[in-house]
């Protein structure tokens, strides 16, 4: 326990919730050392000789003498490998059916004593030893997974397992999650266990609070995402190789997989970071379309103001000309924050507000988290005490119900691992609907119990229903966020069918996309902070959750002028632009930081409104193909290695890359810019890539490059959709696509392709097919640079 943590449990024992927190903590330690025997005496296993192998539908099973090894290829180029007879389902993250296998795929002996499955885009080789590689057709190594080692109790229980894997010496690792620390992941312990702001593992892991075992590794060699689909906690321990390293020799790069149980078993998707991605989601489900307004500018009050202080921060935006889509109502506004109530006395006409506030172009977005206060008489607790058998609760191993410390007190939390709790809980959003509310914003859904010490979250030995397998909190502690995800999501679709739900969740896990986007997060009101709510947005783009962002000036402290303006600035870019004024945090309102800072942010704001076209376009693009809305530089140039480990800077969509300032006193910065030509957007003034150029950073902006030859959509001054066209370099072309907003409903949108070229001294703007460009204005930019 470091000093920080001793301080702030000292402060916590010494107050009232501080000696419930400590009972808290003392409950659960008791309910897992009574239901979790120590582990004693290991026997260790690995899978031993070779002994034959069965043919199968896209591969086949390998036998070795202590385990098997299931190979499969799916149709869309997807391979799946599990040990001791695990399948693809059940899965949280494969929704429905199982990819198909794909019959040209056929498992056959290799030249080495081994067995190979060949397919169209990669050959998987199997070792006499149980090691698996991944090679490229051309026989180029993308991964090698060495045989793993399983440890087994003696008196049965859990069986751990660790499987080591090397990349090429040059490649590096992403992913992972929301990981603060990247989006590049250097050498270091990545805990995979959601974990609420602040806590600490004691081992030296970063922690996070949306994690997933899923790594995109990009080398010369190609690039490939792994995901190890296994909820359980545990540790991945990763080290960049070296070129070179000893002797001359490449010292590959490596990652060290160790679980405390569940299966072993594993998905790789090959090929361009674009197809990685498509391949990606066609296997997790498509990201959930966010209504069109959710692409605006947000903002997150502490209800406990009331209807007064609501007004007031929507009566500031609008009195400054600055626009607003959504104001968030944290769980202040709530009756002594019991899930599912409001506050009377403060707010005494909710409907009324929001009717009034969405005619006036604003939703209100409450906030929801799974704790329930554990009083009879509350509404909430007595129905889920009374359904079905066991009731909706997560329970002991004796079948006791779990409580908890959360907001409101003594709290239990739901299953929702059991479907009739899901469809309970989403049931329950009719009151929020009923409400005024537009939206939900899972909070605190790791989920947190406070506690004096130990891990903040229920009992390991609690147990779950797990789909109807049943399991403890080990395996569910992961997808409780997830699950609580998709009962709110479905719920509120069965609620309002005709609309677009809109679900923020601050916990998740792998395939969370379909069921909304993720607030990444606490992150510290620092620079540091800064940097890390960017890193955590790619990070998540590239785990298949494109519509993500952090709350504008971190989760608290005090903020310098210039810090929050640059968050904003960072902020107006990123899917989800929401700034943040949550209780103890002081005032978040860019007016209340000075003439300059509230210039710097109106236009902010209004360079964010003129690209909600944009925005729509890339949420559309992001459902039909799951490339995210923030990418990294690299993509599209996996090859360039200067760019993999550039984390300062991204691109949005295809054709803007932005340059966000992340340090103080910064008014000149250095940008590495991918191969082509990218003009300024401010100054027009032309670069020319690949390599460095340095752009002016004023701290009235921020840095965003067009690349040549990009059509972007943006609103006009009319409020309809322009088509902003960059000059493409001399002698090449460009384009691009536009997808025009349909509503917040279920119309079909049509994908607009629109190329670009020089003819006769001037820049042709067509719509791919011949059609022309119908009912938009066109304006190219860079004409001056043409030359």
């Amino acid at each position: 326990m470091d000093g920080r943590d001793l301080v702030r449990r000292v402060r916590l024992v010494g107050s009232v919730r501080g000696l419930r927190t400590v009972r808290s903590a003392w409950r659960r330690r008791s309910a897992d050392a009574r239901a979790l025997s120590a582990r004693g005496a290991e026997r260790a296993r690995v899978p031993g000789a070779l002994t034959g192998a069965e043919p199968g539908p896209g591969g086949g099973v390998v036998r070795f003498a202590r385990s098997e090894l299931l190979v499969r290829v799916s149709v869309g180029g997807a391979v799946f490998w599990a040990w001791d007879g695990a399948e693809p389902l059940p899965s949280y993250a494969v929704p429905g059916e199982a990819p198909a296998p794909d019959p040209r795929a056929v498992l056959e002996p290799d030249k080495d004593g081994g067995w190979q499955v060949v397919s169209e885009r990669l050959t998987v080789v199997v070792s006499r030893t149980g090691a698996v590689e991944l090679r490229t057709p051309g026989g180029v190594l993308l991964r090698r997974e060495l045989p793993p080692r399983w440890w087994e109790p003696a008196g049965g229980g859990p069986v751990r397992w660790v499987q080591r894997s090397e990349v090429p010496a040059d490649a590096r690792f992403f992913g992972l999650g929301g990981r603060g620390s990247g989006p590049r992941l250097r050498d270091g312990v990545y805990g995979l266990w959601n974990t609420g702001p602040g806590a600490r593992s004691g081992r030296g892991e970063e922690s996070a609070q949306l994690t997933m075992p899923v790594q995109v590794v990009v080398s010369d060699a190609g690039t490939h995402l792994a995901f190890h689909d296994n909820t359980w906690a545990g540790r991945a321990v990763l080290r960049e190789g070296e070129e070179g390293a000893g002797s001359g020799h490449d010292r590959p790069g490596t990652c060290e997989l160790r679980m405390e149980g569940g299966p072993l078993r594993c998905w790789v998707v090959t090929g361009t970071p674009a197809r990685v991605l498509q391949g990606w989601t066609a296997l997790t489900g498509a990201p959930a379309l966010p209504p069109s307004w959710a692409l605006g500018p947000q903002h997150v009050r502490s209800g406990a103001g009331g209807e007064r202080e609501v007004r007031r921060t929507v009566a500031g935006y609008r009195e400054r000309g600055l626009p607003l889509s959504a104001l968030h109502l944290d769980v202040g506004h709530y009756d002594e924050c019991r899930v599912f109530t409001v506050d009377g006395e403060r707010f005494p006409g909710l409907p009324v507000l929001a009717k009034e506030l969405r005619e006036d172009g604003v939703r209100l977005v409450s906030a929801v988290g799974p704790a329930v206060a554990a009083e009879p008489g509350c509404a909430v607790f007595d129905e889920g005490m009374a359904l079905g058998e066991r009731g909706a609760f997560v329970r002991e191993a004796r079948g006791r119900t779990v409580v908890g410390e959360a907001s409101p007190g003594a709290s239990v939390y739901p299953d929702f691992t059991d479907p009739l709790v899901r469809d309970w809980w989403g049931s329950l959003y009719e009151e929020r609907r009923a409400q005024g509310f537009s939206g939900v914003w899972h909070d605190m859904n790791e989920p947190v119990s406070f506690a004096a010490f130990g891990d903040p979250s229920l009992p390991r030995s609690a147990r779950h229903v797990l789909e109807g397998r049943g399991g403890d909190h080990r395996e569910a502690h992961n997808v409780y966020g997830l699950t609580m995800a998709r009962a709110g999501y479905e719920g509120l679709l069965r609620l309002r069918p005709q609309e677009r739900p809109f679900l923020l969740s601050r916990s998740g896990w792998a395939g969370m996309q379909r069921y909304g986007g993720a607030g990444s997060g606490a992150a510290p009101s620092d620079w540091s902070g800064l940097r890390a709510a960017l890193a955590q947005v790619v990070g998540l783009g590239l785990c298949g959750v494109p519509y993500a962002g952090p709350d504008v000036g971190g989760s608290g402290g005090d903020l310098s002028p210039e810090l929050y303006l640059r968050w904003f600035q960072l902020g107006a870019y990123l899917p989800v632009f929401r700034t943040g004024a949550a209780a103890g945090a002081g005032p978040r309102e860019p007016w209340e930081f000075g003439p300059e800072v509230l210039e710097g942010a109106r236009a902010a704001l209004l360079e964010r409104e003129r690209l909600h076209p944009y925005f729509v376009t890339l949420a559309q693009v992001a459902r039909l193909t799951g490339a995210p809305f923030v990418r990294p530089l690299w993509w599209g140039a996996s090859g360039d290695r200067a760019l993999r480990g550039c984390e300062d800077a991204f691109l949005l969509g295809d054709a803007l890359l932005v340059a966000p300032v992340l340090g103080p006193g910064v008014r000149r910065r250095a940008v590495r810019l991918p191969r082509g030509r990218w003009y300024d957007t401010e100054t027009g003034r032309v670069y020319e890539g690949p390599g460095q150029a340095v752009v002016d950073a004023p701290l009235s902006r921020v840095p965003v490059l067009a690349r040549a030859g990009a059509v972007v959509p943006v609103r006009g001054a009319d409020g309809g959709c322009e088509l902003e066209v960059w000059a493409p370099s001399p002698g090449r072309g460009g384009g691009g696509v536009v997808v025009r907003d349909p509503g917040d409903g279920w119309a079909g949108a049509e994908v607009e392709r629109y190329v670009t070229r020089w003819q006769g001294g001037r820049v042709v703007v067509e719509r791919d097919g011949g059609e022309g460009v119908v009912g938009s204005v066109v304006r190219v930019r860079g004409m001056g640079a043409a030359g």
